[in-house]
Formats: structure tokens, sequence, C-alpha cells
């Protein structure tokens, strides 16, 4: 069993949380890490680029000169690929950059990203995230006492508009719901903050599917 601290918002321990090591992997999964994380990523591209082919660029069919006699290379279209605003040979146009990662191997990476996190020692767990006014000095504030700071990520059970208002202005600090945890947020912060309740969702996602854990 790992164990984790609990702290309150002013920094004091209130506790510990314990971790069942059977939610965690440490020893295999780094391939599983790196698909994912790929996967996610280029989810994230638009693939909206695009570029008119010859045929799309508008204008005639006239030659612009005739084939012989001119001393210049022969041209049949001002929309060649080799002009000036003509069409683009091979160039981008729209796709998808989606990539499929099987629901296992999107777990595996899961339980091996959080499972370094918890023996790195990169987890602080707090009783509750709360401001006691929509400010963002008292976010700072915050962060001081629990002895954080940018880039960190803050996961929560659910979103408290008090809090992320509070937040939003802080540069490299991200507050995001429990349930939309993602291998890719795991590794990208080095510091996680989760509130005890989002622990428990957290869990409930690390053991779905895996016999003889709750």
């Amino acid at each position: 069993m790992s164990k984790l601290t609990v702290y309150d918002t002013k920094g004091a321990s209130v506790g510990e949380h314990v971790v069942n090591d059977a939610l965690l992997v440490t020893d295999r999964g780094e391939q599983a890490v790196l698909d994912s994380v790929l996967a996610y990523t280029a989810a994230l591209r638009s693939g909206t680029a695009d570029t008119k082919l010859k045929g799309e660029v508008a204008g005639s069919n006239k030659k612009p000169w005739k084939q012989k006699g001119t001393g210049r290379a022969r041209a049949g279209h001002r929309q060649s690929p080799v002009w000036r605003g003509g069409g683009v040979a091979f160039g981008p146009h729209p796709r998808s950059y989606a990539a499929k990662v099987n629901k296992k191997v999107v777990q595996l990476a899961l339980r091996r990203a959080f499972g370094d996190r918890v023996a790195e020692g990169a987890i602080k767990v707090v009783d509750q995230l709360a401001v006691p006014e929509r400010r963002t000095k008292h976010f700072v504030e915050l962060m001081k006492a629990l002895g954080v700071q940018a880039p960190v990520l803050f996961v929560v059970d659910g979103v408290d508009a008090q809090v992320v208002q509070s937040a939003q202005n802080l540069r490299g600090v991200e507050l995001l719901p429990a349930q939309d945890l993602q291998v890719y947020h795991v590794v990208r912060y080095p510091t996680l903050v989760v509130t005890r309740a989002g622990m428990a969702v957290i869990e409930k996602r690390l053991g779905a599917g895996i016999k003889g854990v709750a």
C-alpha cells in the first residue's frame, strides 16, 4: 500500500490517503504511455489545412503562348504548379489525425503514468480545494501553503467556479475534473494536486476491469 499525506488549504497535515498498489504499475507499460500521449496530441490537431490542386485554381485553359518559336519553355496553362499563383502539387488537404488506442492499453498507460508519479512523490492530496473569495492572490496563497509552484495540475472531483476563476490568470496552472484526467496530463505536469474526492474517482478508473480490486 502506498501512503500519501493529506493536507488542508493551510498546508497542514490532516491524515493519510492509502492507495492500493494493485492499481499502480511501475514495471511495464512504457510503450502504452507513449501510444496514449501520441494519440491524445494527434486528436488535438484540427487537420483543416488545405491547398488547391491545379484543377481547383481559377483561370482559363488557354495556352499562355504558342508552343514553339518563342524561345521560352512550353506552357500549357497558368494553373500549373510551377507557376506563381498556380496549384500545389503535393500540398496538404483536410484529414483526421486521430489514432485508435485500445481501452486496455489506455488504462495500462494511466496506471503506469500515475504509478510513476506516486513513486516520485509528485502527487499531493488535499482534503478539499477552496478559496475564501474569487481572487487570484488567494489561489497563489493556497499554492504557497501547499508548497507547489507552476507548472502544476489540480485535479478535482467537481468544478467550483470560484476556484476556477481564481486560478485562470495563473500561467502554468490547470484545473481538471478527475473524470477527464488523461495520460497526457499526468506526464505533462511535474506536480499534481488531487482532492480526496478526486483520488476516489481516479482510483475507480484505475481499477476498472481488474479482478479483486474494488
